[in-house]
């Protein structure tokens, strides 16, 4: 059967107007990290314009300015680069129901559509690593002592972190499963399991899997 690998996929991070486009909130940033047998070796970033103005603490929160967003790009514009960019790839995320809802929404705006599937990264790393402080992102970055040169809350970096956070997941997965390939419905399943049976979830998938 063909395995569609949980290390080759394009990890995305949305810097937003504020929590929901169901309240009319838009993308102001995307940022964008192809991996390939779990290496970086393609980026995409761009500010985009929503034709509205952002208030001072998201221009606090993010650094990006009302006069950034004043020279980028229409929404429009971003989004159908971004999907020339994506392909039909999967995609992950940190907190992937926040990303998505925002992909989904803006595609939705240009009528556009993506094939792939997602994965969530904070989800799996509950499950997988349960001792940490918390599960935010610069919190596990910290944890896992995984190099940073950037600032967080900018799209880019946070995907860049987010990816080097996926490949850490993925080596603690392999090591505690004795397995070398990970297909990402094996990190779904991981990341829709307790914390407490997440090995044995996991299995099962294996088991399964070996069985077809």
């Amino acid at each position: 059967m063909t395995h569609i690998l949980a290390d080759d996929l394009v990890v995305v991070d949305f810097e937003t107007t504020g929590l929901s486009p169901d309240n009319g909130d838009r993308a102001i940033e995307i940022g964008a990290v192809r991996l390939r047998n779990g290496q970086p070796v393609e980026t995409f970033q761009a500010l985009m314009n929503p034709g509205r103005r952002v208030n001072s603490f998201i221009e606090q929160y993010t650094g990006i300015t009302n006069q950034m967003l004043a020279d980028a790009a229409p929404n429009a514009e971003v989004m159908e680069a971004f999907l020339q960019f994506l392909g039909s790839d999967n995609l992950l995320a940190h907190n992937a129901s926040f990303d998505k809802k925002f992909l989904d929404a803006e595609f939705l705006r240009i009528d556009r559509q993506y094939s792939g599937q997602f994965a969530c990264s904070l989800l799996t790393s509950r499950r997988v690593f349960d001792d940490a402080p918390n599960h935010k992102l610069g919190t596990l970055v910290s944890f896992k002592n995984l190099h940073q040169s950037g600032n967080f809350h900018r799209a880019l970096f946070d995907a860049q972190m987010t990816a080097k956070l996926w490949v850490s997941l993925l080596h603690e997965v392999r090591q505690q499963l004795a397995i070398d390939v990970i297909d990402l419905a094996l990190m779904q399943t991981i990341s829709k399991a307790s914390r407490r049976d997440w090995q044995l979830q996991a299995r099962k998938f294996l088991t399964y899997e070996n069985a077809l």
